[in-house]
Formats: structure tokens, sequence, C-alpha cells
């Protein structure tokens, strides 16, 4: 029973280095050069990207220890969470696109539409979802590995912000002051 959810935990924790390594855009083409730097971290930014996702959902679909609800219409509340969730991911792809949200490999500063409430929406709603649909599937072992999913998520948003610092200089770090990371209204 915890061969598969144990399978997913490690895998979506392997998946960690090939991303920070995705986001180094300036070393990766400093040591391969210009094309095949790029062509390298698109490459690593497809892997680790789509390897995140799909071991999130490896986790919320294992078979484990299920937990019981004591209120009655808590999937509707799940489905509400994970239609929140939804929205908030869509928000973000349309505003970025789907080659930089599958690469992490922006030409600018997006600020624009849900990036000018938070950082980071498309990680805000993987968080989001990851409740969700552990709520919604009464899966306990994926509930309780949220604190991990949650640390896992905010390392990989501050490797971002380091390599959108090092691209970008001033302007990322102006956007960094105007907006915050994950919940509007929460300033530094």
């Amino acid at each position: 029973m915890m061969s598969w959810l144990m399978f997913n935990l490690t895998g979506f924790l392997l998946v960690l280095p090939v991303y920070f390594v995705s986001v180094e855009h300036t070393l990766l083409k400093e040591r391969f050069g210009e094309k095949r730097g790029e062509m390298i971290g698109d490459f690593l930014g497809y892997v680790s990207g789509w390897g995140m996702f799909l071991f999130m959902v490896g986790l919320w679909v294992s078979p484990q220890r299920v937990f019981m609800c004591p209120f009655q219409g808590f999937y509707f509340v799940a489905l509400g969470i994970q239609l929140v969730s939804a929205f908030i991911g869509l928000l973000g792809l349309k505003e970025l696109g789907l080659a930089v949200s599958e690469t992490h490999r922006p030409d600018k500063v997006v600020t624009t539409g849900v990036y000018s409430r938070v950082r980071h929406p498309q990680y805000l709603a993987a968080i989001i979802a990851h409740i969700g649909f552990s709520v919604e599937r009464s899966a306990l072992d994926s509930l309780l590995l949220t604190p991990l999913v949650v640390t896992v998520i905010y390392l990989i948003c501050r490797k971002e912000e380091v390599e959108l610092v090092k691209e970008f200089e001033d302007e990322y770090l102006e956007y960094q002051k105007r907006v915050p990371m994950f919940f509007p209204g929460l300033r530094r």
C-alpha cells in the first residue's frame, strides 16, 4: 500500500535538483553556449515540471490510509478548493504562456494580471490543488505530506527568484518589493 506513495514521494523529491539546474539559465548558457544552454535548460524544465506534476498527482491517487470527515459535504468543499486552484493556475498560465510555464525560461518580468497580485500564482495553485485533492480523496498520508509539499514549492520559488534577480536585476527586485510571493495583501 505505501510503496506507491513512497515511489511518488521519492520521485517528487528527486526532480527538485533537476528543476534547480533548469532555472540556471545564465550558467547553462555560459557552460554550453547560448543555443545549447537554452535547449538543455528547456529539456530539464520540461522533465522537472511535468515530473513534479505527475508525482504530485501520484501522491493524491496512491493507495493510502484514509480519513473520515466528520461533516457531510466535505466533498463539495474539496471541489471548491480544486476549482479555486484551477482558476488561479489557469490565470497564471494565460499570463505567462505555456512555453515559459514548461521551460521556466521567461524573456521578461511578467507583472500583469494575476502576477500583479502574487509572484507565483501557479505554485500557489499547486499547493491549493494538493490540499483540495487530498481532502477530496480522503488521502490521509497525502494530506500529512502537505508541509513537505509546501516546503518543496517554497524552495523552488526561492531558487527561481535568485535566478530571476540574476537575469532581470533591479526590475525583478522592484517587483519583489511590490508583490507578495503567495498571498495578496501580505507584504514584507
